[in-house]
């Protein structure tokens, strides 16, 4: 029997490929990578599989309508995962344009080239559109309390506002056109192949560098830690055990302030690879919280685990040791991200292709 083929929109960015790494080592699918290779899209974390024949790579915009309906026309998937979206606050609360473009126009396009090629289908019962959203469209917590399924949105930056507008288009076209969709909200990820712009792969190669390591505020904003790979596992369920109509929060419940994760990172490396004088802990500073900090993040993720029988093989101890000890390994990776020669290693072997 021939393997079914997935689109996976954001292939190339870091939830992304750990999505496409695990569905290409699992053999059950053909893979189509659709990724525009903005800053942030690297295809070196997917030189593993690069060449397996199950896996396809295409460089085209979610805006695009044009070559979006060419891909589902020529590949005729039995599903969509989209994961492509701009997707970190500081960047938004500077340029909100882009977070608009993709996120919200970007959505809208893939929901009409879904629609118009669900509508073509003799047998529509194995189509799904997966929206892979995340937490930050909830707003804030206070001290107790998790977000759920049933949670009011109330979004409080440009990027969770534009990500909550595009899960509103997902549900208005299943309820409006009878598109097949599910979504899903996660809780901050972290694990290999982190874009170092983000908290945890920052502090690391700032930490190793020699640099402050600067904590907003007082460092005490919560958030719950989700380990890249078990995100990964429970958006494949998604697609092949979710209920359409239906959304499924998937968080780690580990909950730590942002000083708590410095202080960890820097006791891991203490131990992994000391610094000749001092602890690495010498190197947080203190620095004027952000505009629309939200305060605490921590979500349930009882839906999931009791009807799809998703569970996280990690916890935040374990998940962050795997992942300091991975950029420890790999600072060739590091160094061509921060170099910013990985654009011209896509270049070359994406144009050798």
């Amino acid at each position: 029997m021939s393997k079914k083929t997935l689109l996976v929109t954001g292939g190339a960015g870091f939830i992304g490929s750990a999505v496409v790494r695990q569905l290409i080592k699992a053999s059950d699918y053909n893979v189509v990578n659709i990724d525009k290779l903005t800053y942030a899209g690297n295809l070196e974390s997917l030189k593993e599989i690069a060449d397996n024949p199950s896996y396809k790579f295409e460089q085209v915009d979610i805006c695009d309508k044009e070559n979006i309906s060419r891909i589902f026309n020529e590949y005729q998937p039995v599903g969509i995962l989209h994961l492509a979206a701009e997707s970190h606050v500081d960047r938004s609360i500077v340029g909100p344009g882009e977070f608009i473009q993709t996120n919200i126009i970007g959505t809208y396009n893939l929901l009409e080239c879904a629609r118009e090629y669900f509508n073509t289908l003799t047998d529509k019962s194995q189509f799904k559109f997966v929206h892979i959203s995340t937490d930050e469209v909830f707003g804030s917590l206070g001290d107790t309390g998790y977000f759920s399924e049933t949670t009011s949105y109330d979004p409080r930056s440009p990027y969770s506002s534009s990500k909550a507008s595009s899960d509103l288009l997902v549900r208005a076209w299943y309820h409006t056109y009878n598109l097949p969709i599910v979504i899903t909200n996660c809780t901050n990820n972290y694990g290999p192949y982190h874009f170092p712009e983000k908290l945890i792969p920052l502090v690391i190669n700032n930490a190793l560098a020699g640099k402050n390591l600067p904590i907003y505020g007082k460092g005490d904003n919560i958030r719950d830690w989700l380990y890249v790979e078990d995100h990964a596992k429970g958006i494949i369920l998604a697609f092949e055990k979710g209920v359409l109509g239906e959304s499924y929060c998937i968080g780690g419940h580990n909950e730590r302030t942002n000083l708590e994760v410095v202080q960890t990172i820097c006791r891991i490396l203490d131990e992994l690879q000391p610094k000749a004088v001092g602890s690495y802990l010498d190197q947080i500073t203190y620095v004027t919280d952000r505009a629309g900090h939200d305060f605490r993040y921590a979500m349930d993720p009882t839906k999931i685990q009791t009807e799809l029988g998703w569970q996280p093989e990690e916890n935040f101890d374990t998940g962050i040791k795997k992942t300091v000890q991975w950029y420890l390994d790999n600072q060739e990776w590091v160094q061509h991200i921060m170099s910013g020669e990985y654009q011209n290693w896509i270049q070359q072997n994406y144009t050798a292709r």
